[in-house]
This record gives structure tokens, sequence and C-alpha cells, in this order.
């Protein structure tokens, strides 16, 4: 007759048991639920801290800034304003679109502040450097009033070589001597000219923002078309 043995026959057994118990007593000594195994124990949630806050964006001196002339440049608002805008812009560049309303509110909110265009066609965008000569035809044949009207006409119905005579008569600029002047190329080296300014000052894509004190010549460069606040900052720091 086979008799069996309460206890199992295998030599590991005890062995088994003993660690075990090691187990378990280490448990119990350090305070953890040793009855799971660590993957399943449920994880201690710690609230996240909170997220700093995003650093302002520092804004620097522009370099060598020529400075605002009031027979040459284009200046909307007030002429003798403390402060000036100077926007270095590309007629093509659509983020300058999304930036020209922006200039818009900061000469509303603020009457000692200027607007001042300056050219920056860049040469990617085919239409932009003979839109940039236009825009100074116009202003010759029909003034500072003529050129930001033909300006907006841009850039609300796009630079379009074909049109651009069209937009000229839309602001009251007689065809002919509009076409006459621009084919002329007389103002290819005026807006040339602009855009070596620009780059002297540190501009290097558009729209490039220098804001200038036109008493004390100091500068700040804003970059792109920032939001309103960026630029109010700027004009704050050099009041």
């Amino acid at each position: 007759m086979v008799s069996h043995s309460s206890q199992p026959n295998n030599p590991w057994f005890g062995v088994s048991m003993a660690l075990i118990g090691v187990i378990v007593g280490f448990g119990i000594a350090t305070g953890t639920n040793s009855s799971l195994p660590a993957a399943l124990e449920k994880p201690t949630v710690k609230e996240a801290d909170p997220a700093p806050a995003p650093t302002p964006r520092p804004q620097p001196e522009a370099k060598d800034v020529k400075k605002v002339d009031k027979k040459r440049d284009h200046i909307k608002g007030d002429k003798n304003a403390l402060i000036s805008v100077i926007e270095y812009s590309d007629y093509e560049c659509p983020f300058c679109v999304r930036h020209h309303p922006t200039l818009e509110k900061l000469l509303e909110e603020n009457d000692d502040v200027n607007w001042v265009y300056r050219h920056f066609p860049l040469s990617f965008h085919p239409n932009a450097q003979v839109t940039a000569e236009a825009s100074e035809c116009v202003a010759e044949l029909a003034g500072n009033d003529a050129f930001w009207e033909f300006t907006q006409i841009v850039f609300d119905k796009g630079a379009k070589k074909a049109s651009l005579a069209d937009y000229a008569e839309e602001v009251g600029v007689e065809r002919a001597a509009f076409e006459s002047c621009l084919e002329s190329g007389k103002y290819t080296q005026y807006v040339k000219d602009d855009m070596a300014g620009g780059s002297a000052g540190g501009v290097s894509g558009t729209p490039g923002n220098i804001v200038i004190n036109n008493k004390t010549g100091k500068t700040r460069l804003v970059s792109g078309a920032q939001p309103l606040s960026a630029f109010q900052e700027a004009v704050d720091a050099l009041k």
C-alpha cells in the first residue's frame, strides 16, 4: 500500500518556503504591502508642479538704424511723434498682411507713435520688388496718402503685377503716367537702398520692425508679426 505524504517530496520545497518567509518579514519591517508584485501595486499619484510662466522674448537693440527722414520716408500718423515703428515689409509676405492691422491699432492707442513703411522685398517673392517700385511711383504722382491707400489695396487684393496699374488708378493716379514711371525703373535702386538699410539695422525677414525714440536714438528690434503687446512693450521701454 502506497502512502501519500502531506509534504511534497521536492527538495526545493523547504528552500522556497524559507524565501517566502524572508520576503514577508521584509515587507512587515519596511511597511510595504508584499502581497502584490510591485508592478501591480497602485502607484502614488503626485500633483504636478505648476508649469512655469513663459519667459518673454527679449527685445534687442537694433544695430545701425537709418533715422526717420520726414521728406523721404512714408509716415503714417504724426510726423513729429516721439516714437516711430519702422516696418521693413514685403508686399507678397502673408505675415506682413496679418501684421498690418496690429500697427494700425498701435497708432490708435498711442498719440506719440507713428509708423514708417520701408521696403524689404524678398527674392523668392517674384512680384515683391516690382510692387515696391510701383508704390513709389504712386507716392511720386499722388502723394503720401495715396501711397498708404495703394499699400492697403495690395494687401487686400494681392501683389499681382498685371493689376498694379489698376490699383494705382483706384487711388487717383493717371494710368499712363504710372506705367511710364514704373517702366523707367527709376525706383529700383531706391527699394534696394531700403533693403540695405534694413539689413544694417538687423532685419533678416519680414515684417522686420525697428522701434526708435526719435530724440534719444534708442531702439528695439521686434522681429515678425508679433502681437500688439510686444510693440506696446517696446514703445513703453523707449519713452
